[in-house]
C-alpha cells in the first residue's frame, strides 16, 4: 500500500522560498517515479516536476518552474522534496505529491497512480 503525505506548504511573500516534503511509504518497485503537481482554484492540474528511477535518475520540470524549483529525494528514497525559490503569486496552488511507474509524464499525469492529500502554498505580492 503506497502512502504519500505532503507537508511544508504555507503563505509566503513573492520572491521567497519554500521546501515541500512528501513522506512516502510502500513504494517498492525497482523502476518508479515520483512527482509534484499543483492545482489552483478554477484551473486544471499542472505537472510541476518529476523524478524517474529506471536504472538511472532523471528529472524533468515544467517550463513555468524551470530554474526556480528543484525536485530531489533523500538517500533512503522515502522522502521527496520540492525546493521552490523565487516564488511568484502565480505559484499559489494546492501542491500534490504523486508516485507511479514509467512513462511518468507530467502531461496528463500519465503513469502516476498514487496521490497524497496535498499541501497549500500561497504566495502574496
Amino acid at each position: 500500500q503506497v502512502q504519500l503525505v505532503e507537508s511544508g506548504g504555507e503563505s509566503v511573500q513573492a520572491g521567497g522560498s519554500l521546501r515541500l516534503s512528501c513522506a512516502a511509504s510502500g513504494v517498492t518497485y525497482s523502476n518508479y517515479c515520483m512527482g509534484w503537481f499543483r492545482q489552483a482554484p478554477g484551473k486544471e492540474r499542472e505537472g510541476v516536476a518529476r523524478i524517474i528511477y529506471d536504472g538511472t535518475t532523471s528529472t524533468y520540470y515544467a517550463d513555468s518552474v524551470k530554474g526556480r524549483f528543484t525536485i530531489s529525494q533523500n538517500n533512503a528514497k522515502n522522502t521527496l522534496y520540492l525546493q521552490m525559490n523565487s516564488l511568484k503569486p502565480e505559484d499559489t496552488a494546492m501542491y500534490y505529491c504523486a508516485a507511479g511507474r514509467p512513462p511518468c509524464r507530467l502531461a496528463g499525469a500519465l503513469g502516476f497512480y498514487y496521490w497524497g492529500q496535498g499541501t497549500q502554498v500561497t504566495v502574496s505580492s
